[in-house]
């Protein structure tokens, strides 16, 4: 990012957000906290919780960059989390787990009423990259960004919380093989795949940028 190379182009990003950035930042507010208190500090080494608080620092600071990283994330997780939830919904039961906390009655009930962000996040990532455009390192970014936050989620977290399904795999329910390569395995699935099918759709939906934060128009 080249933001003290190009003050003035910074200063138009961020004024693409003028009531966004704010209400971003009024949701840190809100949200670290209330998640902090009710998971635990270890829950935000989900990538969907990093996600989104990351999400809010880029709508404050109007990094296109780091936006784009997460519209390449949010996709992957929010269709996940959404296909678990609606498949308890229909079916009684979890596609793979990763909603359940929804439904622990422990859980305090406005902490899993913020959970439901997993709706609006790409819709926002949506409106903001509609504004700045897309910045194609977005995709590497993430990748790497994921790579960290799985490696300290195998790293510092039990093996029961499977936080980033660093210990076994969704729908299988078991591991990809020996731990570090099932490490490797899920990131490469998740980087390579998942992440790859996203980068595409951006490209399509979006002006693709390549460095920098234009002027907006």
């Amino acid at each position: 990012m080249s933001g003290r190379e190009h003050p003035a182009e910074d200063r138009d990003a961020r004024a693409a957000f003028p009531v966004l950035r704010w209400l971003a930042l009024g949701w840190l507010l809100v949200y670290v906290p209330t998640y902090a208190w009710a998971y635990g500090w270890a829950n935000f080494l989900f990538l969907c919780n990093a996600g989104v608080m990351l999400t809010a620092v880029s709508l404050f600071y109007g990094d296109r960059l780091l936006l784009s990283s997460q519209a390449i994330a949010a996709p992957v997780i929010a269709l996940a989390w959404m296909l678990d939830a609606g498949w308890k919904v229909v079916t009684d039961d979890f596609l793979f787990g990763g909603a359940a906390y929804m439904w622990n009655p422990y859980n305090p009930l406005f902490a899993r009423g913020l959970s439901l962000y997993h709706l609006a996040w790409p819709v926002v990532l949506y409106y903001a990259l509609r504004k700045l455009g897309y910045d194609r390192r977005g995709w590497p970014l993430q990748a790497a960004i994921a790579a960290v936050f799985m490696a300290l989620a195998y790293a510092y977290t039990s093996p029961a919380a499977n936080i980033n399904f660093a210990f076994v795999a969704p729908i299988f329910d078991r591991p990809l093989g020996p731990p570090l390569l099932h490490l490797l395995l899920s990131w490469l699935a998740l980087a390579g795949v998942g992440y790859g099918v996203t980068d595409l759709l951006c490209r399509r939906l979006f002006p693709v940028q390549v460095a920098g934060n234009p002027p907006l128009a």
